[in-house]
């Protein structure tokens, strides 16, 4: 494998192959970790093919499984589904440089984890929303830009934040660099649960969230999250539509209503109709990331006062859903309305 300097993405599905897509492509030195063999196999054999309407190309960049991994790296990418955070950072731990850190580019707030197997100091806070999809070995959707948003736990700015920072924008030239890069987590704590709400259905993203029928459960679901969020002392950040101070208690229906309308149309303008979630749970037919990224919402909220039924029905239906014990369609949606 290559020397320390090496960007090492560990995982290189939707979000970590196409991140590292982009990097090879512009000439940066990558190494692709996945434990996908057929994954591995076809990305050294033909490269990475990046497709969908935002741009078309391949990329070349070594890739590995997790046991061919040899070196230490300054800098190492996480993008593996949350609730396999903690084994990948067992994992990737001894090809921690002393001086590196691990960047999470994942959903939820996998930087609890990192920080607490790495330490603090050696893990980085990044939020990404844009839209891609695993197809096949050696294939990934990127079907639409979104957000993209880097930062520092502690809220400095560092040489190494703003490198990173610099290599996101080869990405995404519109990439932001934060002091408050847990605001973001927490916006998208509170989006995250929309995405697994539309996810009960077959419906796309946009369909889900313009049916009239649900507005006042996606309103209290969202809403939920914000009042952890609030009670914690976090300011959540919008992004691509979503207003997290519209989903507040008290705050105007009608703020709700257009962030709602906001998400549709951004969501409309991608090529992934779908979420990720529904891919799990309907083209892979495996576990999605509701324990780590949505139950936690219920955990912190015990933790502080901040009762979380409409997240809790939420986490149990989907489970429903993985164990073959329920539809993916409309009256999933009904039972999460009540």
């Amino acid at each position: 494998m290559s020397g320390k300097d090496t960007i090492l993405v560990w995982g290189a599905g939707a979000i970590g192959g196409t991140l590292g897509a982009y990097w090879a492509r512009a000439g940066k030195d990558v190494a692709l970790v996945d434990n996908v063999a057929a994954h591995v196999e076809a990305i050294n054999k033909t490269g990475l093919k990046i497709e969908g309407p935002v741009e078309e190309f391949t990329a070349k960049a070594p890739a590995f499984t997790p046991e061919q991994v040899t070196g230490t790296y300054r800098r190492i990418v996480l993008a593996v589904k949350a609730h396999h955070t903690e084994g990948a950072m067992r994992q990737l731990l001894p090809h921690l440089a002393p001086d590196g850190f691990v960047l999470s580019a994942q959903n939820g707030l996998n930087e609890l984890t990192i920080a607490r197997i790495a330490g603090e100091k050696r893990t980085m806070g990044c939020f990404v929303n844009f839209g891609a999809d695993y197809l096949e070995p050696g294939r990934i959707l990127f079907g639409g830009r979104a957000a993209v948003v880097v930062g520092e736990l502690d809220g400095s700015t560092t040489p190494r934040v703003q490198e990173m920072h610099d290599l996101l924008k080869i990405f995404e030239p519109n990439a932001v660099l934060t002091d408050n890069i847990w605001g973001y987590l927490w916006g998208k704590l509170g989006y995250g649960a929309l995405l697994f709400a539309t996810a009960l259905t077959n419906a796309s993203i946009a369909d889900a969230l313009e049916a009239p029928k649900y507005f006042e459960t996606y309103r209290r679901l969202a809403g939920e999250a914000m009042a952890v969020a609030a009670a914690k002392k976090v300011k959540p950040l919008g992004f691509n539509g979503y207003e997290p101070e519209a989903f507040l208690p008290g705050a105007p229906e009608a703020a709700t209503r257009a962030s709602i309308a906001a998400m549709v149309k951004h969501n409309r303008g991608s090529a992934k109709s779908h979420s990720g979630i529904w891919r799990d749970l309907a083209v892979r037919k495996r576990k999605t990331e509701i324990d780590a990224q949505i139950a936690i919402i219920s955990s912190i909220g015990k933790e502080v006062g901040v009762q979380t039924p409409t997240v809790d029905r939420l986490v149990t239906l989907i489970h429903e859903i993985e164990d073959g014990k329920r539809p993916m369609d409309w009256s999933s949606l009904d039972a999460l309305a009540g």
